[in-house]
């Protein structure tokens, strides 16, 4: 079965090279972007602003060859693609949560980027705390990697 994508959109941040995009968009919340979404696209947007969060998926188009195994951002060690976040994945779709700051039609002002600019959108989600948050979750090898 063959999956094909389709972008819906594009996202637009101040990176323009991927050595200056922040491990986590979390981590530099107050750098803003702004997601375009295409025309034909739009009616989907209805009630989207009502929602201070929202989680967008997209398409690493800059991500190189995919790898099973890529040493992390915050490690030395190889680890399982799967076990990570980095973008040489066999499937390089990313995902991240950034703040709905305003929407003007089409146009959606968000903050806490963490993709490279002109970034093509795949889908958006709400955010939806009861749903998307586990606070008992464990974080697995980055445990003592985020304590420090």
């Amino acid at each position: 079965m063959e999956v094909k994508l389709k972008p819906i959109g594009v996202i637009h941040t101040p990176y323009k090279n991927l050595g200056e995009i922040p491990i986590q968009g979390r981590l530099k919340q107050q750098v803003e972007g702004t997601v375009e979404v295409h025309p034909e696209f739009s009616e989907g947007l209805k009630d989207v602003e009502r929602f201070s969060h929202i989680i967008l998926l997209y398409h690493f188009h800059c991500s190189g060859e995919a790898k099973l195994l890529a040493k992390p951002y915050l490690g030395p060690e190889e680890r399982g693609i799967f076990a990570i976040r980095h973008p040489c994945r066999p499937n390089p779709i990313g995902l991240t949560v950034v703040q709905l700051v305003k929407r003007k039609e089409n146009v959606l002002e968000v903050s806490g980027v963490d993709m490279i600019d002109k970034t093509p959108l795949l889908d958006i989600k709400p955010y939806v705390p009861q749903f998307d948050s586990v606070p008992e979750a464990s974080s697995g090898w980055l445990e003592d990697k985020l304590s420090e």
